[in-house]
């Protein structure tokens, strides 16, 4: 649209001046930045001959262009200081009429029901009561948020506390074209304010829940655990929901914060730093808010306060002593509406600056600031001013309720509300009414004057906020979980600490009913920080019970940020039992069990003891590098989600959060100095941060590598800082990079194969390089020569097979290095190039990664199979296992002193372990496939170990009975007899043993299977054994002599079989198969008696009910089928199940059948007339997306049929009648195969993936 005619008028009339006078170079640069001029435009301009003609031009130009442009230049006259020119095109600014093109001034439009109902859903600030428009910088803010139409970006309203940066925001977006034509979807605010990662989740939390009750009030949708989490859903809400919204974010003081917000949706934001936004990307356009107001803005304030026309001669004074801020007039102003005849007397308060403070570096003018606090606080009531002084002990940037109050000042609510109102009415405390409670809260420079006048008594005003909370709460915390309980819980340690007293905060931090209250409430995160926060204080109690609340946090925090909430005390009895947590935990136990309520103590805990001291959940995707800082303070790691992330190795907190670059990020390395980071990436990029301020980014080297990089790493020392990479390049595929120059200094030639890994000697004289054609080369540093090469691939046998050389490293003395390929691990004297020692583990899986400890002879493993292991170099010795990843473990390195060893995996986690804790024991795992007997209150068990040899456990004592040798073919399965006291086995390679326990005789070796033997049972009388395998047939053997009678018609492998009954003279066999059949067979004769197609998939399981009645059947088809033993007709055909069925089980009764799927569920079937009882409890998938942690591989019900367990990722009891879950347990790893259970359901037994045996009893 064409330039408003006023508009043309004022550049037509003043143009002669506007051409002697403006430099348009320096004001096209903010026309650009508005989006009101063009690259071409400028150019065409510039290009004129001197500074006149530029000027004849521009004006030209701008004669042609729109209302937009007007405003465009008018600001940048503004900005530039030509004032007087500005004032002379001020009465020129477009006004906005209905249908204008983009009016930015204020207007009637504001008010429309479309734009206070737009306003008041997304939780917009409503104008204060004095108001006064600064059209200027609305202008520019609207101007901005215009430009947000076209694409997503960020407008940055910044300035100096107390300078109307927030005010501002709601009224740039208090206009009604605005919002219609860019923001229809809606104008969303968010107080954020200086906040932890803890907080901040809480007030995404928040915002998640108000967007997506605005679309359905009836959503039930899970809190996001984590700040992940919480941006995904955000970025799900914002773009999917609620597109073409704006989400204003109002006073922001942390990069880190602003990260959480980087997804790509219109934003406006708040904040005092301008700079914040560098850290994020996107468009990006900002607006400088001036610390003061104008004398006559600020005459406009007090008028509006005192309803004056005609100020007294002061005011003027008063303005000039206020040095323009807004919210120092607004607090005189207040007063003066109060006492209209002392404006000499608060003039006289301001100038004499009685309260005056030394702050250094300070750019804020808090004098004046302080003589209105002063002169406020004075005004009020003798007991109100009393009231005030306790607001003190706020904490910044937190919003009270008033019912927090009422308990400080032992008040009736409407009491109290009617004080703060009073309050607010002074300008001494702000509201935010867009809450349900109102939410009060104060200005940090209010809260800056309150705390150096009550200085000395700070912590007297804390220890009353503790005894008032005490008092008020003594039957118990509050538990509701609104805003008043979620202050108590967030703040009462830091008023106990402020307050001195430590007793208290003994007791509260030093309870299990504290832990589980605010891990619910609040986040694990919060209380973790507790306890480091106030480590200090708490370990001059007992540093041994501070450290074990705070082990048991940072081991099962994952856990207790899952919803549905789990249950702390069963939680805290898988902690050692010296522990004052498991101590707690089973008192309580006890105590619940009385009622009914199911708890589990892990009997056999103590053989396993956890090296992982912090378990911490960085990053979505798989991590691919993590690193100590030199000075082992911090932690950084990288991967698949394309960021880099800094946090405390003492508790795992966030420190940094960097998108920092466009495909995954491969490697990342601390400098010696840690002030830098480097990181390399599939995007073909090296990059350099500042670490030291917010993780700018230093220096891009982009050009030089044509693939992706896939490691960094520095020098060791500041003497000649270097940084080495390596790429997968088929020749330039290594380089040094000297940071003050923008190419590399050096590339390292010899590798024709990509190099997987580069790491610089202790001395930083030689570079190492590990690359896929099998061979590991050291070059020396200075001239980047080849000095020599270590042939990985003739050691390893020479064969013609690719031999990929995953990584080196240095042993401390730099004499020796150490490199990994396949499954081994190859030690080389670095002068002789002699092999010196080879670790082959007893692993089927792939090396992935070693690192030598800087400070003892330990070399760390980590593996394809989730396990990392220690080894000792000297005695070539395993030291350990350091079992937890549930996926594969990508880089393992030990901290500079060599205390602790980090892992990191692609179970997107990573960990920390303390190498001081290895022992020999933890090397020993168990095999899932088991056999378990109870025998009174004996538990005996049997299973294979990580080094394939046979173990007969005590599972009470935790001694071993039996060890076998070492298996030349893997075990598979095993199963135990009583009489006589014998244990089989089943092989890879088709062979059967039983060997006699405890002598390990050996009884008899059976041969017959062609292949894997996959499940073997002895009969109730112990004199045969029978026997099925992947060669499709089933044995059944007098295995005393020999004899065999073999059961084949199967076309696909067995993996399992029942006796039809136990009884001695009932020789009927069922089995099944993934060929879809079900058969019946007689162990005596080999007959085979029926024979059915039972389903269209494969067979997964099948059970035979107590009575010998009915059996059940279930498939890979998604169904159940319920069989007839005598006439084997289908009674019936249970469908409903939305993935394959794994498992089912029926009651002792014979009227209930169970069954469970690979998506977790659980559904209750009655037999009689096979309809649907219950589906067992649906709410609450976890973080494999799944109801039950995986597959539902095994139930049991207890012999009154009102119980059922079931295994899956964890173990579950469940109420049958209700379908109710009663209880979770929690192993170490997941994927659970099968459960053991005592005939009297007390005791349960299995084991996991990474080999712990778990056996459980039931708490009475």
């Amino acid at each position: 649209m064409a330039l408003e005619e006023g508009a043309r008028s004022c550049l037509l009339r003043f143009r002669h001046r506007l051409e002697q006078d403006i430099k348009p170079s320096y004001l096209m640069d903010h026309m650009i930045s508005d989006g009101a001029l063009t690259v071409d435009e400028e150019e065409r301009v510039r290009t004129k001959p001197t500074r006149k003609d530029e000027a004849v031009a521009l004006l030209e130009l701008l004669l042609m262009k729109d209302n937009r442009a007007y405003i465009s230049f008018y600001n940048a006259l503004v900005k530039e200081a030509y004032d007087d020119l500005a004032n002379l095109l001020h009465e020129g600014l477009p006004h906005m009429r209905t249908g204008d093109s983009k009016g930015y001034t204020a207007n009637s439009e504001s008010h429309t029901p479309y734009v206070q109902s737009m306003l008041s859903e997304g939780g917009v600030p409503q104008r204060p009561v004095v108001f006064v428009s600064r059209p200027e910088l609305m202008n520019g803010v609207r101007q901005k948020l215009y430009l947000l139409q076209k694409e997503p970006g960020w407008v940055t309203v910044y300035g100096m506390a107390g300078s109307g940066k927030s005010v501002l925001a709601a009224e740039a977006v208090r206009h009604h074209e605005l919002i219609e034509e860019c923001f229809p979807g809606g104008v969303h605010w968010l107080s954020v304010g200086q906040v932890d990662r803890a907080d901040l989740l809480v007030k995404i939390q928040s915002l998640c829940f108000r967007l997506e009750q605005s679309l359905d009030p009836q959503s039930l949708h899970r809190p996001p655990n984590s700040l992940d989490e919480a941006k995904e859903r955000l970025r799900f809400l914002m773009l999917r929901r609620h597109p073409r919204s704006l989400l204003i974010l109002d006073d922001i003081w942390d990069s880190m914060v602003l990260k959480a917000f980087d997804i790509h949706c219109r934003i406006l934001l708040t904040t005092r730093n301008r700079s914040l936004t560098d850290s994020v990307g996107g468009a990006k356009r900002e607006v400088e808010v001036e610390s003061g107001l104008d004398e006559k803005k600020g005459l406009e304030i007090l008028a509006l306060y005192t309803q004056m026309k005609n100020l007294p001669e002061e005011a003027r004074s008063i303005v000039r002593e206020c040095k323009g801020s807004p919210l120092v007039m607004s607090l005189i102003g207040a007063l003066l509406k109060e006492k209209p005849g002392r404006w000499r007397y608060y003039l006289c308060q301001l100038q004499q600056k009685q309260f005056k403070r030394i702050r250094k570096s300070s750019s804020y003018d808090y004098d004046a600031l302080d003589q209105a606090m002063a002169a406020s606080i004075e005004d009020l009531p003798d007991d109100h001013r009393e009231l005030y002084k306790d607001l003190t002990v706020l904490e910044k940037d937190v919003k009270i309720p008033a019912k927090v109050l009422s308990v400080l000042w032992d008040m009736v609510p409407e009491e109290v509300e009617d004080i703060l109102e009073e309050f607010v009415n002074k300008s001494l405390l702000y509201v935010d009414s867009n809450n349900k409670p109102y939410l009060y809260y104060l200005h940090d420079l209010q809260l800056d004057f309150l705390v150096e006048q009550n200085r000395t008594h700070l912590e007297i005003l804390h220890s009353k906020v503790v005894h008032q909370y005490q008092q008020h709460y003594r039957d118990g915390p509050p538990t509701s979980g609104d805003e008043e309980c979620l202050y108590w819980i967030r703040f009462l340690t830091y008023h106990m600490a402020k307050a001195n007293l430590f007793q208290e905060l003994y007791s509260l931090m030093f309870s299990l009913d504290w832990v589980s209250l605010k891990a619910r409430v609040m986040s694990p995160a919060n209380l973790i920080n507790d306890y480091v926060e106030y480590g200090p204080i708490l370990d001059k109690e007992n540093s041994e019970v501070r450290s074990q609340f705070q082990e048991f946090l940072s081991l099962t925090g994952h856990q207790l940020e899952q919803r549905p909430f789990p249950d702390v005390v069963q939680l805290a009895l898988s902690q050692p039992h010296t522990s004052e947590v498991y101590r707690q935990a089973l008192l309580q136990a006890q105590g619940h069990a009385r009622t009914g309520k199911l708890y589990f103590d892990w009997l056999n805990k103590n053989s396993v003891e956890s090296l992982s001291r912090l378990v911490i959940h960085p990053h979505q995707g798989s991590i691919y590098s993590a690193c100590f800082s030199h000075d082992g303070a911090k932690i950084a790691s990288c991967g698949a989600s394309k960021t880099l992330k800094v946090f405390r190795s003492t508790s795992g907190e966030k420190l940094t959060e960097i998108q920092a670059h466009d495909d995954e990020v491969l490697c990342c390395a601390f400098s010696p100095d840690d002030r830098l980071l480097a990181t390399c990436s599939s995007d073909r990029k090296v990059k350099v941060w500042s670490v030291e301020r917010g993780a700018r980014l230093l220096r891009v080297f982009e050009e030089e590598h044509e693939e992706q990089v896939n490691h960094c790493q520095f020098t060791n020392t500041t003497r000649l800082l270097l940084l080495a990479t390596c790429s997968n390049d088929k020749f330039l595929n290594v380089k040094l990079w000297n940071l003050n120059k923008p190419s590399s200094q050096n590339t390292v030639f010899g590798h024709f194969e990509p190099v997987n890994h580069c790491c610089f000697s202790p001395n930083d004289a030689y570079v190492s390089t590990a690359s896929n054609d099998g061979t590991v080369k050291l070059f020396q540093v200075s001239s980047a020569n080849e000095w020599k090469t270590l042939n990985v691939r003739e050691e390893l046998g020479g064969s013609e097979e690719d031999v990929m050389v995953k990584c080196t490293t240095w042993t401390a003395d730099g004499k020796r290095i150490i490199c990994a390929a396949r499954n081994a691990v190859l030690v080389f004297d670095v002068e002789t190039s002699d092999m010196l020692l080879e670790i082959r583990p007893n692993r089927l899986s792939t090396v992935q990664y070693c690192h030598a400890c800087p400070t003892s002879n330990l070399l760390a493993i980590a593996f394809s199979n989730y396990a990392v292991e220690l080894w000792d170099l000297e005695a070539n010795k395993k030291m350990a296992d350091c079992s937890g990843h549930l996926s594969w473990v990508q880089r393992v390195q030990f901290s500079p002193d060599g205390s602790q060893l980090l892992s990191c995996s692609d179970d997107q986690t990573v960990r920390l372990w303390e190498t001081k804790k290895v022992h020999t024991s933890s090397a020993v795992c168990l095999k899932r496939d088991s056999d378990v007997l109870f025998n009174n209150d004996d538990i005996i068990v049997s299973a294979a170990d990580n080094c394939n040899r046979l173990q007969v456990r005590d599972g009470r004592a935790g001694s071993v009975l039996f060890q076998s040798e070492e298996m030349s073919s893997r075990i598979r399965c095993t199963s135990m007899c009583r009489m006589p006291s014998a244990v089989a086995l089943g092989r890879e390679d088709g062979t059967v043993q039983v060997l006699e326990v405890p002598s390990g005789k050996l009884l008899a070796s059976l041969l017959g299977h062609s292949k894997t033997v996959l499940h073997c049972r002895f009969s109730p009388d112990g004199q045969t054994l029978i026997t099925s395998s992947e060669d499709t047939t089933i044995r059944v053997w007098r295995w005393q002599s020999g004899e065999c009678t073999v059961l084949e018609d199967h076309k696909e492998q067995v993996r399992r079989f029942s006796l039809l009954s136990n009884s001695h003279s009932d020789s009927r066999l069922l089995s099944w198969s993934f060929d879809g059949t079900v058969k019946l067979w007689d162990t005596g004769s080999g007959e085979k008696l029926r024979d059915i197609e039972a389903h269209r998939g494969a067979i997964l399981s099948c059970h035979v009910s107590p009575d010998g009645g009915l059996f059940a059947t279930t498939s890979a088809d998604k169904t159940a089928k319920l069989w007839h033993c005598e006439s084997w007709q289908c009674v019936h055909t249970l469908a409903g199940h939305q993935d394959c069925v794994r498992s089912c089980r029926f009651s002792w009764d014979n009227r209930r059948l169970a069954t469970g799927d690979d998506n977790g569920e659980i559904r209750l079937w009655h037999v009689k007339d096979g309809s649907l009882l219950k589906i067992c409890s649906r709410e609450g998938k976890d973080a494999m997306d799944s109801l039950h942690g995986g597959w539902v591989t095994d139930m049991h019900f207890s012999p009154d049929n009102s119980l059922l367990v079931s295994t899956g990722g964890y173990i579950k009891w469940w109420d049958v009648e209700t379908g109710e879950a009663l209880q979770t347990f929690h192993p170490k790893g997941t994927a659970l195969k099968r459960i053991h259970v005592s005939s009297d359901f007390s005791t349960f037994v299995t084991v996991d993936n990474i080999g712990i045996l778990y056996i459980l009893e039931r708490v009475v």
